[in-house]
């Protein structure tokens, strides 16, 4: 949080909330329905209002989702976010990279690549 005063969190943003822990959160345990490193219920599952959040939830789940990223922490993240130009998904880069992952970097290269090959034997036949 930065600044904002803590709110109650939507009917929509703890729907979303619930969705990223079960579906994208590496600490959670579907079977045992708990926070995997620190053996108890998830602390995220049972959120209602803004403020403190789970620091891994925070920093790689939520990520996913900039939009209720920015609306839980208040933090802006959509200047940050970036358009990969192959696969058009949105991603916050972590360094000045120019995709999203490594699969969309080595497609780009050689699509590059093949386009660069054309015009050099086209020039030469």
């Amino acid at each position: 949080m930065t600044g904002r005063p803590s709110r109650e969190l939507t009917r929509s943003e703890r729907a979303k909330i619930r969705q990223l822990v079960t579906g994208s959160c590496a600490n959670y345990g579907s079977r045992e329905k708990q926070c995997l490193p620190l053996d108890c219920p998830c602390y995220m599952l049972d959120k209602y209002w803004t403020g403190s959040l789970c620091r891994y939830f925070r920093e790689a789940v939520l990520s996913a989702d900039p939009a209720l990223g920015s609306a839980i922490t208040g933090e802006d993240t959509s200047m940050r976010q970036k358009i990969c130009p192959v696969c058009g998904r949105a991603y916050l880069p972590t360094t000045s990279q120019a995709y999203c992952s490594e699969a969309c970097r080595v497609s780009a290269r050689r699509k590059y690549e093949r386009e660069r090959k054309r015009r050099k034997r086209q020039g030469q036949g």
